[in-house]
């Protein structure tokens, strides 16, 4: 290897950087005993994002400017509830948790659709994240169920007639209550059609799928805004979540908490309560990170870990998908151009180096279970010295209700998402279209990664990086945040307006 001669520490530090990660980053595959060895995959960016002066850029942490668009859910002047429902609706909800907060928010306009009472939802256990978390366990409940008053009548659970609708129940013979051939995206008049007579005969009707089962077009204004009035609104996480949300927030802006060794001993808002030691808060910027085996087994993309890593992910295919993956069918080179691979550590160290964050960046690592562990992620590391997590932020006694509960993680992770001054995703998904709509909503900065393009340019291995940062420059200047308008099919989720947002 042609290491150059470093004449500065930053320099020096960046050879003996190198030399580490060519050496000793390995991991074994929880599947295999192979051991795979992930080394850089760009090395010449690598070493001019270490060598990258310490400067920011002057725009990067200013906040959006309001472009003409606000909040509007409010109801108006909506009619009061009829004195009688149509009877009691059931969901069960599987998929993670922001899939389930989708779910959710749907369950209620198709309540508000059928005229009907709204048992609180129930969370299917997620066979990836193997998370027995309930409703109850990850949301305000009681704030749930006042702020929806006005729109429709919710429940905790059923009254004793009806105890036996349970989800054993339903698992155990076909059940004339259960409604279990909902057509994704299906239409008002579906439910009305095919819902309403069951709730007519036995007063419960329990839709089973349910996740994706409503259209995102041709409804109603006010049940589209209620749609959002749930999202927004009406779903708040409880109270030990927000608390310890708010005291990661707290540290992330104010890191001379620091200074205290014993972190069990520190209060959340470490120095702050000193007005003699009390400094401006500073800016942080969230990451999420989703990089786990099963996205980077689906996506059938080369992350770079050799024949051991190529071998580990095809048995994983075989294993929860026979195989049946529909990216096989084309070449890394294919996926990487079209966008369809998602990013690794590494290469999202670069994408936020080349976008001007330095090495002094307070970074918040959204993420749960990283394919490759610790390895995979020191590039990113060393790249920003200062990234922080639920683990290096919140001790193991904050850490004990959530630990080992992937809602709840996600939940916190969500919750400090959506206090930060900018967001970025690494990869298209639900958490990524959630806190992109919501953010949107609340008009917060969020960098919406361009993927092919990003794919194209780390297909090029002679790229320099001024070449590098120009292009992602030019080609991120309206993916910061900027309002889009929903199209046909498009969630409204994920764009807020115009449905849910007024032009002012």
């Amino acid at each position: 290897m042609n290491l150059y001669v470093a004449k500065d520490r930053r320099g020096i530090l960046s050879v003996l950087f190198f030399v580490v990660l060519l050496c000793n980053n390995v991991s074994t595959s929880s599947s295999s005993s192979e051991v795979i060895t992930i080394k850089p995959r760009h090395l010449s960016l690598l070493k001019s994002a270490l060598q990258r002066s310490s400067g920011e850029q002057s725009d990067l942490w200013r906040p959006l400017t309001d472009q003409g668009w606000s909040p509007c859910i409010d109801l108006g002047n909506s009619p009061s509830l009829p004195d009688k429902t149509a009877g009691y609706v059931q969901v069960f909800l599987d998929g993670g948790l922001n899939q389930q907060r989708m779910g959710i928010c749907d369950a209620v306009a198709v309540a508000k659709i059928l005229n009907a009472t709204l048992v609180i939802p129930y969370l299917e256990v997620n066979p990836v994240w193997q998370d027995s978390s309930s409703f109850v366990d990850i949301f305000d409940v009681d704030h749930f169920i006042d702020a929806l008053k006005d729109d429709i009548r919710v429940v905790r659970e059923l009254p004793d007639e009806y105890s036996w609708s349970t989800r054993e129940y339903y698992g155990t013979a076909v059940r004339e209550t259960r409604v279990k051939t909902a057509p994704v995206h299906a239409s008002a008049n579906w439910y009305i059609e095919n819902v309403s007579p069951v709730l007519q005969s036995y007063g419960i009707a329990a839709i089973s799928p349910f996740s994706h089962r409503l259209s995102f077009d041709h409804l109603p204004a006010e049940i589209q805004r209620l749609r959002c009035k749930v999202n927004f609104q009406a779903l708040r996480f409880v109270p030990h979540i927000t608390s310890l949300g708010d005291a990661l927030v707290s540290r992330l802006r104010n890191p001379s908490w620091r200074n205290n060794k014993e972190l069990k001993n520190v209060d959340h808002l470490g120095d702050m309560t000193n007005p003699h030691k009390r400094q401006e808060p500073g800016k942080f910027a969230v990451l999420h990170l989703r990089f786990d085996k099963d996205m980077a087994a689906h996506s059938a993309c080369d992350f770079g870990g050799g024949k051991a890593e190529k071998l580990a992910l095809a048995k994983y295919r075989q294993m929860i998908w026979q195989g049946r993956v529909l990216n096989s069918q084309f070449t890394d080179e294919e996926l990487r151009s079209q966008g369809r691979c998602p990013l690794t550590p590494e290469e999202m160290g670069l994408l936020l180096a080349a976008f001007g964050f330095d090495n002094n960046t307070r970074l918040y690592l959204a993420s749960h279970k990283v394919y490759g562990g610790e390895a995979r992620i020191s590039t990113l590391r060393q790249v920003f010295p200062r990234m922080e997590d639920k683990r290096s932020l919140a001790s193991s006694e904050e850490r004990a209700r959530i630990k080992g509960k992937a809602s709840l993680l996600a939940a916190l992770d969500y919750y400090v998402s959506m206090h930060s001054d900018i967001f970025i995703s690494a990869s298209p998904g639900n958490m990524h279209n959630a806190l992109v709509g919501h953010r949107t909503f609340e008009n917060l900065k969020t960098i919406r990664p361009n993927m092919a393009l990003i794919g194209q340019l780390f297909l090029n291995k002679s790229i320099t990086w001024v070449d590098f940062q120009q292009a992602l420059g030019e080609g991120h200047v309206n993916r910061q945040g900027q309002i889009r308008l929903r199209k046909p099919k498009q969630s409204i989720y994920t764009y807020p307006a115009p449905d849910c947002m007024c032009h002012v």
